[in-house]
This record gives structure tokens, C-alpha cells and sequence, in this order.
């Protein structure tokens, strides 16, 4: 047979292997290295990545992946895709509350939350010396886009196919902009009072300079 399968070729091992070239195509498992540019922040500078899951949110007329990412420091990273007049990664970092309350006044963040929804948020002179980690993440000022869009939030993985009706976790979303788009704070709030704060960093997808696939 061995001899036959080198003749007619093994079918087996010549199925086709997978190509691994976008992001959109990252699976758990997945790993991906970043650029070692000075433009990123060192959670993301030169580091190699792992896929932990991919979750998605649904909105009225659309629905995203999310992916989980874990390096060497054991951090979650969240990355994502987004498309205006080209593509872009979207990479996300959870912060706390107190440190929220290092980085913005409070009054100044509560605003967010109130009608009509056009709030300013200036960042405090001493963040970046308080928060050194966070910096390449900051910018000086944003001014709110999005005011309570509502969405749901799903563990799984939906790229494939739609989310079942009536699951998923009900949230509230609320986004503000640096003024050269570069830079993004992100807020979920979900019907538990669970309250979500990402600082977000807008970079080309060139920035992903290798894809390994997973086992």
C-alpha cells in the first residue's frame, strides 16, 4: 500500500492545510506576534499572543467577534475588527475603577451616562505619571460618539451563524473619541450593574506581523 498511496497519493495527507493570513480567522488555540514598534504600548510590543476565545457582540443590525488574547504576562488583551474605509485592529485593556478614578475626574465621567449624551472627558495632567503601563493607551481628551446602544454580549463563537434568539447578556454601550481617532473609552454596562471600562488603541493591521495556527 505503500507504494500505491506514493502512485495514486494519499488523500489523507493531501488535504489542505489552513491558511492562516487575517485575523478574522484566528481560532482558540491561535497565536499571533505583534509588531516591535515604539508606537504600541508594551502590552503589545513585540509580544506573541494567544487566541484564548472568541465571543461575539450583537447589535440591532450587526454583530462582532472578540477576540481573547493572552502574552507572556498573563494580561487579557481583547482585539477586534473594524471597518471604515479600510480595516483596522481595535485592541482593548480592562481598567478598574480606582483606576478610572486616577485617570478621569469622576463628575466629568458621569456625564457619560446623562441626556444627550455629549459629554467631554479630559484626562488628569498626573495619569500618565501615575499609570505608566497605561499611557500608550491614553490620549488628552474625548468627546463621547456613542450614548446607551444596546446590544448583547455572547460567550461563543457566532461568526458562522446567528446567535440564538433571546440569549446573551443585555448591555448598554458607551464610547467617547480622542479627536484623531487613534485612541477610544469604551463602557458596558449590563443589567446586573456589572460595569465595564476599556481603554482602546485603533492600529493598521499590519501591526500583526506573523500567524501560527493551533494544534
Amino acid at each position: 500500500m505503500g507504494f500505491l498511496d506514493k502512485l495514486f497519493g494519499n488523500k489523507k495527507s493531501q488535504a489542505p492545510k489552513r491558511v492562516l493570513d487575517h485575523p478574522k480567522k484566528l481560532n482558540p488555540g491561535d497565536m499571533i506576534s505583534l509588531d516591535d514598534s515604539f508606537a504600541l504600548p508594551p502590552q503589545l510590543k513585540g509580544q506573541q499572543l494567544k487566541v484564548e476565545r472568541v465571543s461575539c457582540y450583537e447589535y440591532e443590525h450587526n454583530r462582532s467577534a472578540e477576540w481573547q488574547l493572552r502574552g507572556n504576562d498573563n494580561l487579557p488583551v481583547f482585539m477586534s475588527v473594524e471597518t471604515d474605509d479600510e480595516e483596522w485592529l481595535c485592541f482593548s485593556v480592562k481598567v478598574t475603577r480606582d483606576k478610572v478614578e486616577q485617570l478621569f475626574d469622576l463628575d466629568e465621567f458621569a456625564e457619560i451616562f446623562e441626556e444627550p449624551g455629549q459629554a467631554v472627558l479630559k484626562l488628569k495632567p498626573e495619569a500618565r505619571s501615575q499609570l505608566p503601563e497605561l499611557a500608550h493607551w491614553l490620549a488628552d481628551e474625548y468627546h463621547q460618539s456613542t450614548f446607551a446602544a444596546y446590544g448583547y454580549y455572547h460567550q461563543n463563537d457566532y461568526r458562522l451563524m446567528s446567535p440564538p434568539a433571546g440569549r446573551g447578556e443585555p448591555f448598554e454601550s458607551y464610547r467617547l473619541d480622542s479627536a484623531d481617532e487613534s485612541r477610544a473609552v469604551e463602557i458596558e454596562v449590563y443589567e446586573s450593574g456589572e460595569t465595564d471600562v476599556m481603554l482602546t488603541l485603533y492600529r493598521p493591521l499590519s501591526d500583526i506581523r506573523d500567524f501560527w495556527p493551533g494544534a
